[in-house]
């Protein structure tokens, strides 16, 4: 079975690399000191005789730890085993999710621009995201978490591959 030309549908062979675990469980942090906040903040102001806050002072405590687990314990793990990518001589594949998973190819002679962008987070772990963008509102591949050398090479290849291709097809 193909999609989109001839490019295989199958499974991106390349996983990203451990740093993105990092920064997920740095984002996993961030959350829960957000969550944490708001939470003293709701304690410390709102009254709590009224029937239905009541349940505030240990409900919001016990879901804060839950969102914490699942924030930091589970949620980088699960999609650094489902993160995947791969450049192939004829399309970009992606796998991304963790929760809901998209499965997301892209053609080499369909892409109009390849961008590469660094998050304040990746920054700080040496990561990167590519975006290789198509005309098609649904034809955006992105690969992120990717070490920033390899992001640079992989969008500077994709760049000259697809204008290779265009200039084939003139």
């Amino acid at each position: 079975m193909t999609a989109t030309g001839s490019a295989p549908v199958r499974e991106p062979a390349w996983p990203l690399p451990r740093a993105a675990i990092r920064l997920w469980v740095t984002q996993g942090v961030i959350g829960t000191v957000f969550w944490a906040v708001v939470l003293v903040l709701a304690l410390a102001l709102l009254p709590t005789d009224d029937a239905p806050l009541s349940a505030l002072p240990w409900a919001g405590p016990a879901l804060l730890a839950l969102y914490a687990v699942v924030a930091i314990g589970l949620q980088p793990w699960i999609r650094f085993r489902v993160h995947r990518w791969e450049v192939t001589p004829e399309a970009v594949y992606a796998l991304t999710g963790w929760l809901t998973r998209t499965w997301t190819l892209v053609p080499i002679a369909r892409i109009q621009t390849v961008d590469v962008t660094r998050g304040v987070l990746q920054q700080a772990y040496g990561l990167a995201t590519v975006a290789v963008l198509t005309a098609s509102s649904q034809g955006t591949v992105r690969v992120p978490h990717l070490p920033a050398g390899v992001a640079e090479q992989v969008a500077t290849d994709l760049a000259r591959r697809a204008e290779q291709v265009r200039d084939e097809a003139t």
